[in-house]
């Protein structure tokens, strides 16, 4: 297995876009409205009531060993069950684990329950938690555990989510368990890889335009700064990344999102300390049946 990089120093190189971006996004005045439509984790609202959506996700790096670019492509549809429930389904391709073969790669159901909503004129706070599943055909290979095409397991958490005016702020705290015949094939003390971990973020999100709202078919711009880390159980490795983003919603119903995200400490061997997202989503109204 190849050496684990020492982690990063407080003097990161990329320290004068951490500072900058952060300054966009808290330095400026809070108006009325704001977004929580976060690019790389989400909020404890859920999408519409009774609504379907759609949404393409593609996320590319440079392989750690085979030095190209990499990718990995998502399709995934959405559905709004009630204000409370929610329900994603998603499936992947990718040569990431197939380099340069890209492949057919996982399968993913995640639901969310919103059970706390405090709402105010211009604020709310609002908790829910979820349960996420997924099957993948890859083998472990690194300390860093996903569920978003790398490994087949479960994971279970809490979000928080609290909107001011244009300003919204969000954690989530959950656990992974990877589900997997290799978990098998060593015991506690002499396994490769960890197999479970504490994942945790804190996503800001800024609504920057329109200054003030006179139709919803006004394009919305929002900037975004989210911290995302991961601590395994069985195993002492960490991550901390950070992920400045930029969304554009057009008509109130479509997104597009450009993100990119890279470590800012950490020893876990990884695929790649950086990488760049795009995504687009449409959600369509009513389009599911009213509960009787």
């Amino acid at each position: 297995m190849m050496n684990i990089k020492r982690a990063h120093s407080l003097k990161h190189p990329r320290a004068g876009l951490v500072y900058a971006c952060m300054l966009i996004l808290f330095a400026l005045p809070w108006q009325v409205q704001a977004q929580e439509l976060y690019v790389f984790s989400e909020p404890a609202s859920n999408m519409p009531a009774r609504a379907v959506g759609l949404k393409y996700t593609g996320k590319f790096l440079k392989g750690i060993h085979s030095g190209k670019l990499e990718q990995r492509q998502m399709l995934q549809a959405q559905f709004g069950l009630s204000k409370k429930w929610m329900i994603h389904t998603s499936t992947t391709i990718s040569d990431m684990y197939s380099y340069p073969v890209t492949r057919w790669e996982s399968a993913n159901v995640y639901v969310k329950y919103r059970f706390l909503s405090m709402d105010q004129v211009h604020a709310h706070f609002r908790m829910a938690a979820f349960l996420e599943a997924s099957y993948s055909r890859n083998q472990l290979f690194y300390d860093e555990l996903t569920l978003e095409g790398d490994q087949s397991g479960v994971q279970a958490g809490i979000i928080a989510t609290q909107l001011l005016h244009k300003l919204a702020i969000s954690g989530t705290v959950s656990t992974l368990q990877v589900l997997s015949g290799q978990r098998n094939d060593y015991d506690g003390s002499n396994r490769p890889y960890p197999f479970s971990a504490l994942n945790y973020s804190l996503s800001a999100g800024y609504l920057l335009f329109p200054r003030k709202y006179t139709s919803y078919k006004q394009t919305n711009f929002n900037l975004y700064m989210e911290l995302l880390g991961s601590q395994t159980l069985d195993k002492r490795r960490h991550f901390v990344d950070l992920a400045p983003a930029a969304q554009f919603i057009f008509n109130s119903t479509t997104k597009l999102n450009f993100g990119y995200r890279f470590q800012l400490s950490g020893n876990m061997h990884r695929m790649a300390e950086e990488q760049f997202q795009l995504s687009v989503e449409t959600v369509f109204l009513n389009k599911l049946r009213r509960n009787k």
